[in-house]
């Protein structure tokens, strides 16, 4: 149940003819009282003869009771009331009880108080009413309303339990403000599938990621197609943005800016700039000598794998704001990958970086700076350019994926235990995207894995087995009876062609990260073992390895060290995957 004060206004008929019309708003049908301040409060919804004025002057009367000086400039709140959309549908009666429960819980007329201020509750859809009241008291007072949007979400958890509705999350005040009615209507009109505020939202998301100045940032905007209003001091210092859709128009044909603030709280201009300050001469612009760009989209991916590896420890052992701006950092990456990946994957990707947005911010203020290596790799990947579905780019995006979702479900875990539950699930809920995107981005490079691994000669299978049952003797049968096995083994195999210890890889890679939850044991351990031995993750192009000769022609036998890069002594979060 989601509760939604929204702002106070001064016109109580306005709010009234808007809760009570039908021909402008597809989904107010037959609305009517369902509960209001006296049981003989007009109901122009129901009674023909009753009007939306004679029911304005009854709730007004105590404010027009004041003198005109004492009288509140805003006196008409509002509050909106939703059910989520797998919960059954509530009777009337139920609805005016609940409207009761909010009106007590946030102050507006608080039980067996007979001065309380004059509301009436509307519904005119099946799964959510609209309270309004206005704010003086029949005594002359003004109410109490302190906190009152905290005070309603938590009325509307004990209201969730004891009906039997979906339990949410109550929220801490971080989250990105919500689409209005209005909003959602508009869009509906216009055939959209998200509102002008969403779609703004991640494209200034994506415009921001990896961005080092206010120059890239406002080209990349512009690139995007948006309408783009700067707010300057009278010195001529800039001091915010606006944004809007070139075909989102208000009703005088004028298009309807979004301010940076109102589409998230981290994409004000303050708050970006923060990223940008603490970046300054460490993050590498277009060009920059010193530091090549990327070469090719699958160089990006490789890095953003390796960086995410060690992200995870520093989420799970660091201090909190350093923690919290790897967190925000991730979105970025998220954002990067999904803007540059293939079709197969997009939409799942996208999804996962737009889920992400809510747990990427918490009251636990990021130390930005520390974070320069994930805003690297989401540089990078934006940098590299789309990646191919096929091939290295293909592969290497599976590979990225799998370290993205060790490191999604590591914040999961982080959030649930700092007690930010909304941002726990919707870590979560990112994570299961991932998972889904790893599917489509893996099934083809470990396809190939698994045709070689199934013709490498019995004798070397046969050895590869004992292998693995020494390195990882507790993981071992589990490997064994999955079909991935095939795949893991010819990596081993490649990975003795490049003069490395396969065990000691193996037995290092399997115990820097719990793989207990993991669908595929093998799946994530060939993406560990072709990372770590800068293997390449697309192994169409190579050679079979027929023999334990032909393993050993495929590379150079060059020896190269043992030990993994990346943190050592890691005992992160499971992988669920």
């Amino acid at each position: 149940m989601i509760p939604r004060v929204h702002k106070r206004g001064s016109r109580t008929i306005g709010l009234l003819a808007y809760l009570y019309a039908t021909s402008t708003h597809e989904e107010h049908t037959d609305p009517h009282l369902v509960a209001a301040w006296d049981g003989f409060a007009p109901d122009p919804g129901r009674d023909p003869q009753a009007t939306l004025k004679q029911l304005q002057q009854l709730l007004d009367q105590p404010v027009n009771a004041l003198p005109a000086s004492r009288r509140p400039d805003k006196h008409v709140w509002h509050l909106s009331v939703r059910t989520a959309a797998e919960d059954p549908l509530l009777t009337d009666e139920q609805w005016a009880q609940i409207a009761r429960r909010m009106l007590a819980a946030t102050g507006i007329a608080p039980a067996d108080d007979d001065t309380a201020c004059r509301w009436a509750a509307v519904r005119h859809a099946g799964d959510h009413i609209h309270i309004i009241a206005t704010l003086v008291r029949e005594d002359g007072r003004r109410p109490r309303l302190n906190n009152d949007a905290k005070r309603s979400q938590a009325e509307a958890r004990l209201i969730e339990a004891e009906y039997g509705l979906k339990q949410l999350n109550t929220g801490d005040g971080t989250a990105a403000q919500r689409p209005t009615s209005a909003e959602r209507h508009k869009a509906q009109r216009q055939g959209r599938e998200r509102t002008a505020r969403e779609e703004l939202r991640e494209s200034v998301r994506r415009a921001v990621t990896g961005a080092t100045s206010e120059g890239e940032f406002f080209d990349r905007l512009a690139a995007a197609g948006l309408l783009i209003r700067k707010r300057a001091a009278p010195s001529g210092d800039l001091l915010g943005y606006k944004v809007a859709l070139p075909d989102d128009r208000n009703k005088d044909g004028e298009p309807v800016f979004y301010p940076g603030a109102r589409l998230a709280p981290d994409l004000s201009l303050p708050r970006i700039r923060e990223r940008w300050s603490a970046d300054f001469g460490k993050i590498s612009p277009p060009g920059a000598p010193g530091r090549a760009t990327p070469a090719s989209p699958s160089a990006a991916r490789r890095r953003t794998a390796s960086v995410a590896w060690t992200a995870i420890t520093i989420v799970e052992h660091g201090d909190d704001a350093v923690a919290a701006a790897h967190i925000a950092a991730a979105g970025e990456v998220l954002d990067a990958l999904a803007k540059t990946s293939a079709a197969h994957t997009r939409r799942e990707l996208r999804d996962a970086a737009s889920a992400f947005e809510r747990a990427s911010r918490s009251h636990v203020r990021a130390e930005r700076g520390h974070d320069r290596a994930l805003r690297q790799a989401a540089r990078d990947l934006v940098q590299g350019g789309p990646a191919l579905g096929r091939g290295e780019d293909g592969a290497t995006t599976a590979m990225a994926i799998d370290m993205l979702f060790f490191l999604i479900t590591t914040t999961a875990h982080w959030h649930a235990k700092k007690g930010h539950a909304q941002q726990a699930a919707a870590a979560l809920q990112a994570a299961t995207h991932l998972r889904s995107a790893y599917q489509a981005a893996a099934a083809q490079p470990l396809a190939v894995l698994y045709q070689r691994g199934q013709r490498l000669p019995r004798p070397l299978l046969q050895r590869q087995t004992v292998l693995l049952r020494v390195a990882v003797p507790e993981l071992a049968e589990r490997i064994l009876a999955e079909p991935g096995w095939y795949a893991l083994a010819a990596t081993i195999a490649e990975v003795e062609a490049a003069g490395l210890d396969p065990a000691t890889l193996l037995s290092s890679t399997a115990h820097r990260r719990e793989l207990d939850t993991a669908d595929s044991v093998s799946g994530v351990l060939t993406w560990r073992l072709r990372r770590l031995a800068e293997l390449p993750a697309d192994a169409s192009g190579l050679p079979d390895s027929g023999t334990v000769e032909g393993a050993s022609a495929e590379r150079p036998a060059t020896p190269r060290p043992t030990t993994p890069g990346g943190p050592q002594g890691e005992k992160p979060a499971g992988n669920t995957r």
